[in-house]
């Protein structure tokens, strides 16, 4: 499927749909063992939110990736999936090689950094084949990397730097203080070339600034 394929691809709301939020909140993972995963996780530099029981060997783990407003739990008697079989789980990130060196240092097994020759499935297994290395155009949603927890689920890094129309609220927000600089730098740079093309300086750089970077979140039509 391409990119114009999907941003063209919008979903009609159902009548009296979307005047009550409903924000996706946890996903719950089965795992062999609650305390490898909370290892494992807690070793990623996942936030933990909780660890509680009850005393019919109920277990609950609940960790949030850093500037995720979504959860993951795992732990026992909370599913009957078996373990292992969640895939294609998606984290994303404004900065694809800095999210696998981060991986890495902390001792996660990550791919190397790939793209797809032709539309975006190849991060799904029964596809063809990854292409190694970040997508040539660095197309926002087009460059990935995968890692999985000691049970084999799959998690899958996207990188997304211009959100696609409708995904983002006007409540503009950023994950991190590292996903806000970058979008600075970015706005930065867009501001530049729009001082070129004028010839003079623009006093009123934070009210572009901001226009920009609310665009860029939208994926609307950025100023020029």
């Amino acid at each position: 499927m391409s990119t114009t394929e999907i941003r063209g691809s919008g979903a009609s709301p159902m009548p009296g749909a979307g005047t009550i939020d409903m924000k996706l909140e946890v996903v719950v993972i089965p795992v062999s063992d609650a305390e490898r995963a909370k290892q494992f996780y807690g070793g990623l530099g996942w936030r933990l939110d909780a660890d509680v029981t009850s005393g019919d060997g109920f277990r609950l783990v609940q960790f949030t990736p850093p500037g995720s407003a979504g959860s993951i739990q795992f732990g026992t008697h909370l599913t009957t999936a078996a373990p292992g079989s969640a895939q294609g789980m998606h984290l994303v990130t404004a900065d694809i090689e800095a999210a696998r060196e981060v991986l890495v240092a902390h001792g996660a097994s990550a791919s190397e950094v790939f793209h797809c020759a032709d539309g975006f499935a190849c991060r799904f297994p029964g596809n063809d084949p990854p292409v190694s290395g970040p997508d040539p155009e660095h197309g926002s949603y087009a460059s990935f990397v995968s890692f999985s927890d000691p049970d084999g689920n799959r998690w899958l890094i996207q990188e997304v730097t211009t959100r696609l129309p409708g995904r983002v609220a006007a409540d503009t927000a950023y994950a991190s203080a590292g996903d806000l600089a970058r979008a600075l730098r970015r706005a930065a740079a867009a501001h530049g070339q729009h001082e070129a093309r004028t010839g003079h300086a623009d006093d009123n750089w934070p009210d572009w600034y901001a226009e920009y970077m609310v665009r860029e979140q939208a994926g609307d039509e950025l100023p020029a």
